[in-house]
């Protein structure tokens, strides 16, 4: 008895194991299909500035929180930095000194002009002397020599007058070069001082805050990133080897990590010209055409970008295809197929076969 109960179930065990390896069937059928490029990404907004500190020091004051609105030359931050206070005093001191050193009353220029006053007074009193010398060397009342001594000194006089006023005049432009260059200084030192006062560049929405009240901060340091609230939009990171199937105004199905039942439709607005050398991967922004609930920043998503769709394709299931496009027939007999569009579950095919012939998975697709 016990011998042919043990013999039923082997019986039956095998009678499993061959309904288990029955061949598996299908013929081509007709269905809506599409081709899609997988993409990931953030969402991001439009127009992100990043707000930066333009002079190192401790930020003294902070005027905003993250979520607050801010507009252009609205104070946002204070920087102290007493140096640069200090130089910008100190060059508008300098500046006004320099200023004042080319008005006719400046001290070197008054001593040039009381030097050239002497020197005027001395060559005409030269040149009297050689005047009245001529008309005596005529009368023959001094000698050729006596008179061409005193054309030698009214001469020497006139060089050192000529002398003294190129001295004036250098000195003049001297200090107005000075005038200048102090004056520039000082504007450049008003300029580093205004820096220590950081003002909003665009409008827009804080959405970051990554310094606090009481931080040391550098030159270049961010502050703060603020961009535009009115747009959302999703930036995503596409493999290099489909970037050829892409092309602006394709449509984007969105899935954002916060909510994965949910999709949100999109349209690819464009292709950033930047690679990603560690991802292999490029940049796109896609902009949502659906009304978006969810609009923090950052949040990571899932998007899925349409490069092709056909209506009433031709189409197999895709683990009935092998390598080299080939498919077999219920016959046994390999056919060599010509496909279209490869999704995940379907390929499209365009020839070889047609919606009567049936086909089988072989032994190594089972």
């Amino acid at each position: 008895m016990k011998k042919h109960h043990v013999l039923n179930i082997i019986a039956f065990s095998l009678f499993i194991g061959s309904c288990n390896k029955a061949i598996k069937e299908t013929k081509p059928t007709r269905r809506d299909l599409i081709e899609i490029v997988f993409a990931s990404g953030v969402l991001e907004a439009d127009d992100e500035n990043k707000l930066t500190a333009q002079t190192d020091g401790f930020l003294i004051k902070m005027n905003f929180n993250e979520g607050d609105t801010v507009y252009p030359g609205e104070l946002l931050a204070i920087i102290d930095n007493s140096q640069s206070l200090a130089n910008a005093r100190s060059a508008q001191s300098l500046s006004k000194i320099a200023q004042s050193n080319t008005l006719p009353n400046a001290p070197s220029l008054l001593q040039a002009g009381a030097n050239i006053s002497s020197a005027k007074a001395k060559y005409n009193l030269d040149q009297l002397q050689s005047d009245r010398y001529k008309r005596l060397y005529a009368s023959k009342s001094v000698s050729e020599l006596e008179y061409e001594n005193t054309i030698l000194t009214a001469t020497t006089s006139m060089a050192t007058l000529n002398a003294l006023q190129e001295q004036y005049n250098n000195l003049r432009i001297i200090a107005q070069q000075q005038a200048v260059s102090q004056r520039s200084m000082a504007v450049v030192n008003t300029i580093i001082k205004d820096q220590n006062r950081v003002r909003a560049i665009i409008s827009g929405k804080v959405y970051e805050k990554q310094k606090q009240l009481g931080d040391y901060v550098r030159k270049g340091d961010v502050i703060a990133i603020i961009a535009n609230p009115k747009l959302i939009y999703a930036k995503l990171s596409v493999d290099e080897t489909n970037m050829a199937k892409l092309k602006t105004g394709e449509k984007v199905i969105v899935k954002l990590n916060t909510d994965k039942d949910k999709t949100y439709k999109a349209v690819l607005h464009e292709i950033l010209p930047s690679f990603d050398t560690g991802t292999k991967s490029f940049l796109i922004k896609a902009f949502f055409t659906d009304s978006l609930d969810f609009r923090i920043t950052g949040t990571q998503l899932e998007a899925n970008i349409i490069t092709i769709e056909k209506k009433n394709a031709l189409v197999i299931p895709r683990n009935y295809l092998v390598y080299g496009n080939k498919v077999t027939l219920k016959s046994k007999k390999i056919i060599h197929v010509k496909t279209g569009i490869v999704s995940t579950d379907w390929v499209e095919i365009l020839g070889g076969i047609d919606e009567k012939d049936i086909l089988i998975l072989d032994d190594n697709q089972q």
